[in-house]
C-alpha cells in the first residue's frame, strides 16, 4: 500500500513537471519576439518609406506651386494658376526650382510614410481586437469608422514625429529668387530656426496640423481599404479575393481616397502654412510675392489665422492652391498605396490587415 502511494506520487509529480516545463515553452513562444516578428516590421517600415519618397518626388513641382499659392497675399499675385505658376517657376529659377524643398521633404516623408504606414497596421490590429473582444464575434472586420480611427492614429503619430522637417520644408519651398534671407537646406534651416526663434518655434501650425489630419489620413485609410473591402466582396469586375486586386484597380482606390481626405482637410492646410511663416523675420516678402512689403505676419493661433485670412482675403484664400493639390493628390496617394504594397510583396510580407 506504501509503495503504491510512493508510485502516485511519484507520477503526480513528474506530471506537474512536465505540465511545468509545457506551460514555460508556451510562454517564452508568447513573449519572446521572433526574428520572423522583426524581420517583418523592419520590412514594412522600408515599404512605407519607399512608397513616400517614390510619390512625393513624382509630384514635386505640384506640392511647391501648392504652397506658394497657399501663403501668397491675393494682392500682389505673381503665381495666377497651376499652368502659369509652373511656367513661372520654371522661366525664374529653372528645373531646379521646380523640385525646391524636395529633399527636404522625402528627409521628412520617408520616415513619416514609414511609421504612418506601420501604425496603420498596428493600430488597425489593436482596434480589430478590441473590436472582437468587445462584440464576442471573432469573424467581426474593421468597420469603416474603424478604419477611420486607425488611421487618424496613424496620422498624428506620424505627422508629431517628423513635424520639424515639415515647418522648414515649409519655409524652403516658398522662398524665391527675390527672397532676401535664404535656407540653405534643411539642416541650416532647422539649426537658423532653433537659434532665432526658440525650440517651439519647430511646432508652429501643429494644432491644425492634427485637427486636419485626422480626417485627411484617416479618410484616406478608411476610403482605401472600405473600397478594396467592397470590390472584394461585392465582386463586380470577377475579382476573387485581394490579391486579385490589380495595380489600376488600386490606383483607382487610392485618387478616390486621396481627393475624399484632401478636400475635407484643405483649409486647415492652408492655415498650417501661414502659422509655419509666422516668426520668419522676411515671411511678409515671402507671403506678399513682391520682396518689397515690410508689415510683420503675425498670427496669434489657429483661430485668429482663419479670422484674419477670411477677413482680408475671403472664404476663397482658405482654398488657395487647391487645384494644384488636387492634381497632385491623386497620383501622389494613389503612386503612395501600390508603391507600398506592390514593395511588401516583393519583400514576401503578408499586407492583410483588416482581417
Amino acid at each position: 500500500m506504501a509503495s503504491e502511494d510512493v508510485k502516485g506520487a511519484r507520477d503526480t509529480a513528474v506530471e506537474k513537471i512536465v505540465n511545468l516545463a509545457e506551460e514555460a515553452k508556451l510562454a517564452r513562444e508568447e513573449i519572446k519576439p521572433t526574428s520572423h516578428a522583426v524581420l517583418s516590421i523592419c520590412k514594412s517600415l522600408v515599404a512605407g518609406g519607399v512608397a513616400g519618397g517614390v510619390s512625393r518626388t513624382a509630384v514635386a513641382p505640384l506640392e511647391r506651386l501648392k504652397i506658394l499659392l497657399q501663403v501668397q497675399n491675393s494682392h500682389s499675385m505673381k503665381y495666377n494658376g497651376t499652368i502659369q505658376g509652373l511656367k513661372y517657376i520654371w522661366r525664374t529659377e529653372g528645373f531646379k526650382g521646380l523640385f525646391k524643398g524636395n529633399g527636404t521633404n522625402c528627409a521628412r516623408i520617408v520616415p513619416n510614410s514609414a511609421v504612418k504606414f506601420f501604425s496603420y497596421e498596428q493600430a488597425s490590429k489593436g482596434i480589430l481586437y478590441l473590436y472582437r473582444q468587445q462584440t464576442g464575434n471573432e469573424d467581426a472586420q474593421l468597420t469603416p469608422l474603424l478604419r477611420l480611427g486607425a488611421g487618424a492614429c496613424a496620422g498624428i503619430i506620424a505627422m508629431s514625429a517628423t513635424y520639424p522637417m515639415d515647418m522648414v520644408r515649409g519655409r524652403i519651398t516658398v522662398q524665391t529668387e527675390k527672397s532676401p534671407y535664404q535656407y540653405r537646406g534643411m539642416f541650416h534651416a532647422l539649426s537658423t530656426v532653433l537659434r532665432e526663434e526658440g525650440p517651439r518655434a519647430l511646432y508652429k501650425g501643429w494644432t491644425p496640423s492634427v485637427i486636419g489630419v485626422i480626417p485627411y489620413v484617416g479618410l484616406n485609410f478608411a476610403v482605401y481599404e472600405s473600397l478594396k473591402a467592397w470590390l472584394v466582396k461585392t465582386k463586380p469586375l470577377g475579382l476573387v479575393d485581394d490579391s486579385e486586386l490589380g495595380i489600376v484597380t488600386r490606383l483607382a482606390c487610392g485618387a478616390a481616397a486621396g481627393t475624399v481626405g484632401q478636400t475635407v482637410a484643405y483649409p486647415l492646410d492652408v492655415i498650417r502654412r501661414r502659422m509655419q511663416m509666422v516668426g520668419w523675420s522676411h515671411a511678409s516678402s515671402i507671403v506678399t510675392g513682391d520682396g518689397r512689403s515690410k508689415v510683420p505676419l503675425e498670427y496669434t493661433g489657429m483661430i485668429d489665422a482663419f479670422r484674419k485670412t477670411v477677413k482680408y482675403e475671403g472664404v476663397r484664400a482658405l482654398y488657395k492652391g487647391l487645384v494644384p493639390n488636387s492634381v497632385k493628390v491623386v497620383p501622389s496617394i494613389s503612386i503612395a498605396f501600390v508603391a507600398y504594397e506592390q514593395v511588401k510583396d516583393l519583400l514576401g510580407v503578408e499586407i492583410r490587415i483588416s482581417d
